[in-house]
This record gives C-alpha cells, sequence and structure tokens, in this order.
C-alpha cells in the first residue's frame, strides 16, 4: 500500500495546485490514500474552511491535518465536530472541538490510523506532546487498532521532531513534520522501521518566504511600510513524501521526497 503526505497548503496558489494536479497524480504514483495537512489553505493564508475541506475531498485527500493555526477560519470549529476526516492537533487543551486521532479504512479494508501532534517548543501553549504521545501509544497499538499508523508533528524546530520521530519508532509506519514550509532532505527509515522526514514542506508557491508574498515580507524584516502577511499567488508545487507501506507489519519499506511543479523540481535530483 502506498501513502502520499502532503505538506501545509497555503492559499490559493496551493489550493489549486492540489485541485488540478492531484488527482492524475495518485493515479500515476498508484497512491492508495492521501493525507494534507490543511492549516494555511484559506486564501489569507491561516486557517480553512467547510468549503476548502470539500474541494480537498472532492481531488483525493483522504484525511487533513492541521496545526496551531487551525482555529484563525472561526467557521471550521462547528464543521470540525461533525467532520471525522478533519483532525486538529490532539494534545490541544482539552475541551477542545474535533478530534486529532481516528482511523479510517481503505477500499481494501486497510485501518490507517492518522495521529495529529503539535510541538511544545516557539509553539502555541499546548499540552505536553510526549505525555501525549505516551499516553497514546498505552492506549494502541500497530496491528491490533490500526494497520497502519500515520504521524503528523506540527513543530517548529528540528530537534523536536527528530525525537518524535524516534519515540514512535516501531509503532507508526510514517512520522513526518509539518509547519515550517520547507522540504527536508532527510526522509529515511528509522532503526525499527518507521519512515520519517523532519519537514514536508509546503504545496503552494515557492518564489516566496514560506509561502506569503516576498516583498512585504522583506518589507516587514527591513521595517518598511508593509501589512498583514499574505500569501504569494504564483504557480504552486505539491511537495511531501511516499511511504510504502508492509501491511503485514505496519512499518514503512520505502519512503522518498515527492516534489510536483516548477519552483523545485530543478533543485531535486
Amino acid at each position: 500500500m502506498r501513502i502520499l503526505f502532503l505538506g501545509d497548503v497555503v492559499g490559493i496558489s496551493g489550493c489549486s495546485k492540489l485541485t488540478s494536479s492531484l488527482l492524475s497524480e495518485i493515479k500515476s504514483k498508484k497512491i492508495d490514500f492521501v493525507i494534507a495537512n490543511g492549516e494555511n489553505a484559506a486564501a489569507q493564508g491561516v486557517g480553512l474552511t467547510e468549503e476548502i475541506c470539500k474541494d480537498f475531498y472532492n481531488c483525493g485527500v483522504n484525511v487533513i491535518t492541521t496545526g496551531n493555526h487551525v482555529w484563525d477560519q472561526k467557521e471550521i470549529m462547528k464543521y470540525i465536530e461533525k467532520e471525522e476526516r478533519l483532525l486538529r492537533p490532539k494534545n490541544l487543551f482539552e475541551p477542545a472541538p474535533g478530534r486529532g486521532f481516528q482511523i479510517f479504512k481503505t477500499d481494501k479494508n486497510v485501518r490507517v490510523g492518522v495521529l495529529n501532534l503539535m510541538g511544545n517548543v516557539f509553539m502555541k501553549k499546548c499540552e505536553d506532546v510526549f505525555e501525549t504521545s505516551k499516553k497514546f501509544l498505552s492506549e494502541y497499538k500497530l496491528k491490533d487498532d490500526y494497520d497502519l499508523l500515520v504521524v503528523d508533528f506540527h513543530g517548529e524546530i528540528t530537534s523536536e521532531k527528530n525525537a518524535i520521530g524516534h519515540f514512535f519508532d516501531g509503532h507508526a509506519t510514517l512520522v513526518v513534520g509539518t509547519h515550517t514550509h520547507v522540504p527536508t532532505n532527510d526522509a529515511r527509515i528509522l532503526n525499527n522501521g518507521t519512515g520519517y522526514q523532519t519537514d514536508a514542506g509546503m504545496c503552494g508557491d515557492y518564489d516566496s518566504v514560506i509561502g506569503m508574498d516576498k516583498e512585504n515580507s522583506l518589507n516587514r524584516f527591513l521595517k518598511k511600510d508593509s501589512v498583514k502577511h499574505f500569501p504569494a499567488v504564483g504557480e504552486g508545487t505539491l511537495s511531501g513524501v511516499i511511504v510504502d507501506c508492509d501491511i503485514n507489519t505496519g512499518l514503512a519499506k520505502n519512503i522518498n521526497s515527492y516534489i510536483f511543479g516548477e519552483k523545485l523540481k530543478n533543485f531535486l535530483i
């Protein structure tokens, strides 16, 4: 079985590339299950809406994960209560609308668990992610409760992401980082069989500052006239990872970074 995980979808550029290209990419890459982080998908570059979620589902996304911007479009708080395919970080302070973990069945009756977590370092306040992870692994077991487990770790720093990867090694099929919008060149299988990449990157316009308009971002750094950050609107690129899964063990057989678009293609072999 082959899973495609897509990093943070940013603004109109990211959404347009996703909705126009994903179905053909699923077919050409023989993808069985798609997870996308949608927390920056709104036109403003923060949050997402019910309409965006439905567009994602219609173009082949099976599950949408989020992060620190999950509530930035207030309408999503009501929608997430009834939509199991939309997750928020499990370690948000309770009570919080929605859920941070769900098990999904594919057309071939493969049970795919998806766990959404958020880091503690330089992020909005949330419960201790390692305590939440420890509790989770005491309650759920690979191959007992689900056939495969994918963990989206939405975090700021690479060391925290590395640590979570090792913590779940042997207990998850894939651990992949989101949030920094820059794809890392470290896709690999850890010692105990878990696929890992520190950050999946973003789906959006890479002629930007992490998806935001570069001129406005430069002006903000230079303390010149600027406005609130807003997304770049050039040609989008899809970025993430593809993992081939061993259904018998629940672990990864192979993992590769995934890039589809114009802006990054010349920089990857």
